[in-house]
């Protein structure tokens, strides 16, 4: 028996959207959809993207998923059925399309696509665009607190791609910078990786320092 599981609205919004600008990531950005000429696709990898999380996150039905986003439960279906792999493809070689495959993309990439970003988000693998915005937004925070170090940090690494799979990515970034008195370039070749986002940058620097007794 499935159990009845509540809806946080907020909570679907906030992993929601997550999932939207990863789609928007994978498909090559604004940019490329308006290239394309399909910037038409957007509401479909909206309404995916809260389709994909209300299936994986509350295991809704796709009765429920339907009646919560407003389409029929067989746009449900064919969104929740299709395969990441072949909307990855089919994008890829879109030009090659006929005018009639180009037509009846719309869903089914729709929901391949937000399939995928759902699970890289899952992974800690967020927009680029998010984690710009996020990293802006910590930034500004720790200007007014008492972590001038982790300004220093978040300000200096500004375009670096997550997830960082090792220190060389952050060594040129920041050569020039000592945190606490130890040089920034030590600390970030002894922290774990890979590192999925810049509060979990700033968190492995922080143990360092507290295993250092700093």
């Amino acid at each position: 028996m499935i159990l009845d599981i509540k809806i946080n609205d907020n909570e679907i919004n906030y992993l929601a959207e997550r999932v939207f600008f990863k789609s928007i990531d994978l498909l090559g950005g604004l940019k490329k959809l308006a290239e394309y000429r399909t910037l038409t696709w957007l509401p479909s990898i909206a309404r995916a993207s809260y389709a994909v999380v209300l299936k994986e996150e509350y295991f809704k039905t796709e009765d429920d998923i339907a009646e919560y986003i407003g389409l029929t439960r067989n746009t449900v279906r064919n969104m929740l059925r299709a395969d990441e792999n072949a909307a990855i493809y089919k994008l890829q070689n879109f030009d090659e399309l006929s005018s009639e495959e180009k037509k009846q993309l719309k869903v089914h990439t729709a929901g391949g696509i937000a399939k995928l970003a759902y699970k890289y988000v899952k992974n800690g693998e967020d927009s680029q665009t998010v984690l710009e915005y996020c990293r802006e937004i910590t930034k500004d925070a720790l200007s007014i607190c008492e972590a001038p170090w982790a300004y220093m940090v978040l300000k200096n690494i500004k375009g670096v791609k997550y997830p960082i799979t090792d220190f060389k990515t952050l060594e040129e970034k920041l050569s020039s910078i000592e945190i606490k008195g130890i040089k920034a370039k030590e600390i970030i070749k002894n922290i774990q990786y890979p590192i999925k986002n810049p509060a979990i940058l700033l968190k492995e620097i922080k143990e360092y320092l507290l295993m250092k007794g700093i």
